[in-house]
Protein backbone atom coordinates (compact mmCIF):
# COMPACT_ATOMS: atom_id res chain seq x y z
CA UNK A 1 0.00 0.00 0.00
CA UNK A 2 2.85 2.48 0.59
CA UNK A 3 4.53 1.84 -2.67
CA UNK A 4 1.41 2.60 -4.70
CA UNK A 5 1.35 5.79 -2.50
CA UNK A 6 4.70 6.79 -2.93
CA UNK A 7 4.24 6.07 -6.65
CA UNK A 8 1.37 8.50 -6.94
CA UNK A 9 2.72 11.04 -5.56
CA UNK A 10 6.27 10.82 -7.31
CA UNK A 11 3.62 10.46 -11.00
CA UNK A 12 2.09 13.62 -10.18
CA UNK A 13 5.17 15.51 -9.46
CA UNK A 14 6.30 13.80 -12.60
CA UNK A 15 3.31 14.90 -14.59
CA UNK A 16 3.30 17.91 -13.06
CA UNK A 17 6.85 19.13 -14.21
CA UNK A 18 6.29 18.17 -17.38
CA UNK A 19 3.36 20.22 -17.79
CA UNK A 20 5.05 23.38 -16.68
CA UNK A 21 8.15 22.75 -18.89
CA UNK A 22 5.52 22.91 -22.28
CA UNK A 23 4.10 26.09 -20.58
CA UNK A 24 8.11 27.65 -20.64
CA UNK A 25 9.19 26.50 -23.74
CA UNK A 26 5.84 27.95 -24.94
CA UNK A 27 6.63 31.48 -23.97
CA UNK A 28 10.21 31.45 -24.87
CA UNK A 29 9.10 30.35 -28.37
CA UNK A 30 7.18 33.47 -27.92
CA UNK A 31 9.44 35.58 -26.40
CA UNK A 32 11.71 35.04 -29.63
CA UNK A 33 9.14 35.10 -32.39
CA UNK A 34 8.49 38.65 -30.57
CA UNK A 35 11.68 39.68 -31.24
CA UNK A 36 12.40 38.49 -35.01
CA UNK A 37 9.23 40.57 -35.88
CA UNK A 38 10.87 43.72 -34.23
CA UNK A 39 13.86 43.05 -36.18
CA UNK A 40 12.25 42.18 -39.59
CA UNK A 41 10.24 45.94 -38.91
CA UNK A 42 13.43 47.76 -38.06
CA UNK A 43 15.04 46.07 -40.96
CA UNK A 44 12.19 47.00 -43.36
CA UNK A 45 11.59 50.90 -42.18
Amino acid sequence: MLKKSILAVVSVVVVASLLSACNTTRGVGEDISAGGNAIQKSASQ
